[in-house]
C-alpha cells in the first residue's frame, strides 16, 4: 500500500504529459493494485498481460518506487576502451594531410583504416567510428581542410598569377 506522498507521485507519474510510456503504465498498474483490484481486471483495464501487472505489483510491494525502474541489464560487453575512442576521435580531428594521408578530408572507411594501421585498434568498422563520432557531433567528412604547400618557391610563383588582382605587379602598384 503507497503512503500519501508515494501515492502524490504516482498519480503524476500516471497522468503525467511527459512521463515515459513505460513508467505510466507502472504507476497505473500500482494505482489501480492500492485500490484493491485484483490482477486479472487490473490486466484488462490496462491492457497488458497479467504475470507484467502481478511483476511490478511485486516490485512496488519490495522497494517501494525505486523499484518502478528499470533494473540494470548485462548487455554486450565494451569493445573499445575510453582511451581508444578519445584516440579516434582526435584521429578524426585532425587534418589528413598532416597525418600522412592523400586525403582533402577523412571518410569513416578511411578513419578505419588509419585506426587499424596504427593500431589504435585490432579491428573496427566504418559504421562504429561513425557512432563513436556521432556521440560528440564530430562530421569530418564535411570538413573541407587546405591543400598543404611544400614547394618553397610557392610564393614566387603564386605571385605571378595574384598580383594583377591586386593591381600590382612585381611590387610595383599598377597604373
Amino acid at each position: 500500500m503507497p503512503t500519501a506522498s508515494e501515492r502524490h507521485r504516482l498519480k503524476r507519474m500516471a497522468y503525467g504529459h511527459r512521463t515515459p510510456h513505460q513508467a505510466r503504465q507502472r504507476a497505473t498498474i500500482v494505482l489501480l493494485a492500492a485500490r484493491g483490484r485484483p490482477n486479472a481486471r487490473i490486466a484488462a483495464q490496462t491492457r497488458l498481460h497479467a504475470d507484467t501487472v502481478s511483476t511490478w505489483r511485486g516490485r512496488f510491494a519490495a522497494g517501494g518506487l525505486p523499484a518502478l525502474t528499470d533494473r540494470k541489464r548485462s548487455g554486450r560487453p565494451v569493445s573499445f576502451t575510453a582511451l581508444q575512442v578519445a584516440e579516434v576521435k582526435a584521429l578524426a580531428c585532425q587534418l589528413p594531410a598532416g597525418t600522412g594521408a592523400p586525403l582533402s578530408r577523412w571518410s569513416c572507411p578511411e578513419l578505419a583504416r588509419e585506426v587499424v594501421a596504427r593500431s589504435i585498434a585490432d579491428s573496427i568498422s566504418p559504421s562504429t567510428v561513425r557512432r563513436r563520432l556521432k556521440q560528440d557531433a564530430l562530421k569530418p567528412w564535411r570538413y573541407r581542410s587546405w591543400i598543404s604547400v611544400h614547394d618553397p618557391a610557392f610564393r614566387p610563383k603564386a605571385a605571378r598569377v595574384l598580383d594583377p588582382y591586386a593591381r600590382s605587379f612585381d611590387g610595383v602598384p599598377l597604373g
